[in-house]
């Protein structure tokens, strides 16, 4: 490896600055960025520069350790429930006051710190207490996707460092490193919408390209009949059912090695076992949201390629363009409308039936 933060693809700003912090560390960061903008691997390579004698070379046994996960000074901390409890803080809080066993600091990671402000008793007044007084060899690492108005005392006591959503050719690039065959990339890159978590399931399902072409046929299947309209939307929602399969099998994977961890540290079951589960149901939720984001975005850019065609048609003179300019129009606002409901919890199924006969109209 070059470099502990050659793998932060298309995020050249931040590691600029994690760079430049290196040298110099305060005692508390805070990496906000946009969902799946790699918030994680940002905070892992950044805990092994600050422990490596080189500043992140990412050869030596510092760098090593630490992104092996096996860093006994860089202590992850982890909540018990689905919001952080003061007690969850508190033990954070208990091993930023020991004296790191090796020549580098003692480094508190705690992600998803929003999550402080969340819960029948929020628990940001003891993350607070703890960035207040901090021993000198101890830095904490924090991270938010977004940083309610709650936590800007919090945000007052942290260095910020903004990660920015990832684009298409910043996915395809990390994803082909990673070992993905490049036609492969490419389509999960598109299909992701900036989200690296998204794009890791999805360079691993065989099935995509099945349903964007599912998506893009929508036009040509419309009949004109109820019962067509139905039947496709009912293959569209199997298809979601399918789309999950791949995230289904990493979270095993992901159990499976927490598991394992905890057997390693002493532990007859892991302790969350409950919250891990429901966690990773409210993943496959926005999964399935994302998939039918993807879904209309790929619907979407058919009619505009309608669109395109027909205007070259009318300025041509041809009669019927003018028609097909129309309705791709409507059928675009269609979309958009469709998109918007998304927000409000509707049922998926009366969603695409929706759908389908709105557009079997034009």
């Amino acid at each position: 490896m070059a470099d502990v933060f050659e793998s932060l693809v298309g995020q050249d700003r931040a590691v600029a600055s994690m760079r430049q912090h290196v040298r110099n560390p305060v005692h508390a960061y805070l990496f906000t960025g946009p969902v799946g903008s790699s918030l994680h691997d940002a905070v892992l390579a950044f805990a092994a520069a600050l422990q490596c004698p080189k500043r992140g070379c990412g050869d030596c046994e510092a760098c090593r350790l630490v992104l092996e996960g096996k860093d006994t000074d860089v202590y992850f901390a982890e909540r018990a429930g689905v919001s952080w409890r003061v007690d969850d803080l508190r033990e954070a809080d208990r091993v930023s006051r020991r004296r790191p066993l090796g020549a580098g600091y003692q480094i508190i990671v705690i992600e998803e710190v929003d999550l402080t402000t969340t819960g029948a008793s929020p628990s940001a007044p003891a993350l607070l207490k703890s960035l207040e007084e901090p021993p000198s060899r101890t830095i904490f690492l924090l991270t938010a996707e977004e940083v309610p108005e709650a936590l800007d005392t919090i945000e007052s006591r942290c260095v910020e460092v903004r990660l920015k959503g990832l684009g298409a050719d910043d996915l395809e690039a990390i994803l082909t490193r990673e070992g993905a065959d490049v036609e492969s990339a490419r389509m999960a890159a598109l299909a992701a919408s900036g989200n690296l978590r998204r794009a890791r399931v999805l360079v691993r399902d065989v099935a995509l390209g099945e349903r964007m072409a599912t998506w893009r046929a929508v036009p040509e299947r419309l009949t004109g009949t109820p019962a067509a309209s139905a039947a496709l939307a009912s293959e569209i929602s199997a298809s979601l059912d399918r789309a999950i399969a791949p995230l289904q099998l990493l979270q095993e994977e992901e159990l499976e090695h927490r598991i394992q961890d905890a057997r390693e540290m002493g532990q007859r079951s892991l302790a969350n076992r409950k919250d891990l589960d429901a966690q990773f149901k409210r993943e496959q939720r926005r999964f399935r949201i994302d998939e039918l984001r993807f879904g209309l975005t790929a619907l979407t850019n058919v009619y505009r390629e309608r669109l395109v065609e027909s205007l070259e048609g009318v300025n041509q003179g041809e009669t019927r363009s003018g028609y097909r300019v129309g309705a791709s129009l409507q059928a675009i606002d269609v979309i958009v409308r469709t998109n918007q409901r998304l927000s409000s919890n509707i049922d998926e199924t009366l969603l695409l039936n929706d759908l389908m006969l709105s557009l079997m109209e034009l």
